[in-house]
């Protein structure tokens, strides 16, 4: 995973774009293009926006509109580590927001941010469907309900270790 040489991006789109595809077409292709190289390096790095316009025969512009309009697509590396809190009605009412600022402090960083040692990645998810589990926090795609800041900070710890829990898959599409 990391960052790729153009012509490395340039064999990823052209396992989608054939010559002589049509020009409407290939703009139907911005979804899958933008998911092949996520997939292939764990984010879509932006030098890679304009290759993905030419490929396509659509506006830099549009491709970056599209890539940072779902929230599935990462603009920048992601953590080794990735923990997600639930802001759903039921794991805010249990205390899910407290948790996310006690993460935040103890981070240093908002969700959507990776930390400067990439170390963690965190992120929010309007509601992941466990609300008999509530709060929830997913860290490295394994949910963790009831979960509670000891509890939280526990896990952290493990992953902090040298032992360390499970690393995610930076290439995950949260």
């Amino acid at each position: 995973m990391g960052t790729a040489t153009p012509n490395e991006v340039e064999q990823l789109l052209a396992e989608l774009v054939t010559e002589n595809m049509p020009r409407q077409q290939r703009k139907g292709l911005i979804l899958p293009a933008l998911q092949k190289i996520q997939r292939a390096l764990g984010y879509i790095p932006q030098e890679t926006l304009p290759q993905v316009a030419a490929a396509l025969g659509v506006s830099e512009s549009h491709v970056y509109g599209v890539a940072t309009f779902y929230s599935q697509f990462r603009l920048s590396p992601p953590g080794k580590n990735t923990v997600a809190v639930c802001c759903g009605t039921a794991c805010h009412v249990r205390g899910s927001a407290r948790l996310l600022q006690d993460l935040e402090k103890r981070l240093g960083i908002k969700p959507g941010q990776t930390t400067p040692d990439l170390d963690y990645s965190l992120e929010t998810i309007a509601c992941f469907g466990s609300c008999a589990l509530a709060p929830v926090v997913v860290i490295n795609g394994k949910v963790q309900g009831r979960m509670n800041r000891s509890r939280l900070f526990k896990r952290m710890g493990e992953l902090a270790s040298p032992a360390g829990g499970e690393q995610g898959d930076r290439g995950a599409g949260q």
